[in-house]
């Protein structure tokens, strides 16, 4: 299968290993993966701002990089994949806007979903804390929300339980919002670091030793919060925890 990786700019410039444990992690499972050395930012933070309109030349360059008829473009970023998925448009070639629309996955819907995995070759022994991210979640659909009255379900959760001696820890509220939300942790910082502590101490609670998602955004407003309070948990993105030999 022919793959186009779709990095965030925070993962890009903060948290490259990230883009290399998914790289590979594609490749063990049999991607032929390319990577457009052209790409930037989605256009995602100035949408999200209230300022989509001046995100055209972005949605343009997206298009250039990634109308080329992969059979799938992935991403390690839930939001990422969520704005490119439901918002990009092109006023030169809006056919291959809609082709990215429908093949853009975020990296665990892309291994349960499209290439519907079932065992991993990975081996991580620690006892691990996911947070679910919003953005993935609810918009996305990669977990159940559970102030719904439906079937629990989880893809994030269901690669972790295929990582051989790795224990899933339980948390009091599986699905709360971490308080980074881009811009809003910029504008609304008190709210955001409460929240944020809050979402740590959880996993600190029910005995997280690695705390891991699927959105580096979320996963590095987290990371703050454990290295300002000196806590013994590690942080890391789940293309890294499933990526382990």
């Amino acid at each position: 299968m022919k793959v186009a990786l779709f990095l965030p700019c925070y993962v890009d410039q903060f948290y490259p290993k990230v883009g290399i444990a998914t790289l590979q992690l594609l490749e063990k499972l049999g991607c032929t993966v390319t990577y457009p050395l052209n790409q930037t930012c989605c256009g995602q933070p100035m949408a999200n701002s209230g300022f989509e309109s001046m995100a055209h030349d972005c949605n343009e360059l997206f298009v250039e990089n990634f109308g080329n008829n992969y059979d799938a473009i992935v991403c390690p970023s839930g939001s990422c994949t969520l704005h490119i998925k439901h918002h990009l448009h092109s006023d030169k070639r809006e056919a291959d806007a809609t082709q990215i629309r429908n093949h853009v996955y975020e990296l665990t819907e892309f291994l349960t979903d499209v290439l519907k995995v079932e065992q991993l070759p990975a081996r991580f022994p620690h006892k691990v804390g996911l947070h679910q991210s919003c953005h993935g979640q609810r918009g996305l659909h990669l977990s159940q929300m559970s102030e719904l009255v439906a079937a629990p379900f989880s893809k994030p959760e269901k690669l972790l339980h295929m990582v051989d001696e790795l224990e899933l820890i339980n948390l009091d509220r599986k699905d709360e919002c971490c308080g980074f939300g881009g811009t809003f942790c910029v504008f609304e910082e008190a709210v955001s670091a409460r929240m944020g502590v809050d979402r740590v101490e959880d996993h600190v609670r029910n005995g997280a030793e690695v705390l891991t998602g699927g959105d580096m955004s979320c996963l590095m407003h987290l990371e703050g919060i454990v290295r300002r309070q000196k806590l013994p948990v590690k942080v890391m993105h789940i293309a890294e925890i499933l990526n382990q030999d």
